[in-house]
This record gives structure tokens, sequence and C-alpha cells, in this order.
């Protein structure tokens, strides 16, 4: 098993349990050069709310995706969509990844802006 095949076995544990409790779920992915942030539904069919340093608006503010202040502005741009559209309260999904680096500095940027989890 590869580095990959691991944390999307990891991812899919994750993944399950939050379906199982049918609420929405705050997912994150990282790159080397980006970080993506999607709110999906309660059914997991529809992004609700998404965020990624690929913006164009991002990329002004901050040119590099890849570290932990990129990671801190999208969290804290997620948490402000989140809000407009009525959403407060969300199970947070690693995707697999550690909870270090930049997963954890755009997860206490969200806390920050209002997100509950």
């Amino acid at each position: 098993m590869n580095k990959k095949m691991a944390r999307l076995r990891r991812s899919r544990k994750t993944r399950a349990k939050i379906a199982e409790l049918k609420v929405m779920r705050l997912s994150v992915h990282r790159t080397n050069c980006h970080i993506y942030a999607q709110i999906y539904s309660g059914c997991g069919t529809a992004v609700v709310v998404a965020a990624s340093t690929v913006e164009v608006a991002v990329r002004q503010q901050q040119p590099n995706g890849g570290n932990v202040g990129a990671a801190q502005l999208i969290g804290k741009l997620i948490a402000e969509r989140a809000a407009a559209k009525g959403v407060n309260e969300v199970a947070f999904d690693r995707s697999g990844f550690k909870y270090h680096g930049r997963i954890k500095a755009l997860a206490d940027a969200a806390r920050e802006g209002g997100l509950k989890f």
C-alpha cells in the first residue's frame, strides 16, 4: 500500500461516519501548491460553499497557495461564505491528512470565523 492509498483508506472511515450522522461536512484537500475547502450538504451530493487558493481574488492576496498563510485565508473565506448561506455547524473532514500544519491552520481560521465543529 502506498502513501496515497493509505490516506484514501483513512478518509473513507471518516466519510462513512459523517454520512451516517447526515450532517454538513467541511472537506479539505491539499496539494503541494494549493489548498481547497468545500462544504457538502447533509446528503453529501451537493456542494453548498467552496473556496480555494486557485481563485483569482485569493491569488491576488496570497500568491503562494501552498503555505500556512494561504490556509488561514481559505479558512476565513469558507467561514464567511458559509455564514452567508446560513451554515454554522459542520463536521470536519480532513480527507485522511494529518491534523497539523496547513490543515490545522485552515480549521482554526474557520472556527475563528464562526463555524462550529
